[in-house]
């Protein structure tokens, strides 16, 4: 069974990796670092599946199911005039939800 706390669709293939390193510079997560050879998957569960990654890589290294998860709850959430409710997006807490709901300087 799917466990969206720790789990995601993502799925990287570093075989097909050319190191172009496109992902660690879309990724608003850090998903992604650089590595000697090619980028190294470094943080998946703090993927929000925004599909940034996916759509920016020129070789398919990177496959993620965009629509679901934390960048979905998020846009659904301003699209239906709506503050974001963490429960909603199954991240539960992660900076992407946090910061959604904090005014302008507020602190965190």
């Amino acid at each position: 069974m799917f466990n969206n706390y720790t789990e995601t669709s993502l799925n990287y293939y570093p075989e097909r990796c050319i190191n172009c390193k496109r992902c660690t510079q879309v990724c608003p997560h850090g998903v992604f670092t650089e590595g000697k050879d090619r980028v190294e998957l470094a943080r998946p569960t703090s993927c929000m599946e925004c599909g940034a990654c996916a759509l920016n890589c020129p070789v398919q290294a990177i496959e993620v199911q965009s629509g679901v998860g934390c960048a979905w709850a998020m846009i659904s959430a301003a699209l239906r005039g709506r503050d974001m409710d963490l429960g909603e997006c199954g991240c539960c807490g992660t900076d992407c939800c946090v910061s959604s709901q904090e005014s302008p300087g507020e602190e965190k």
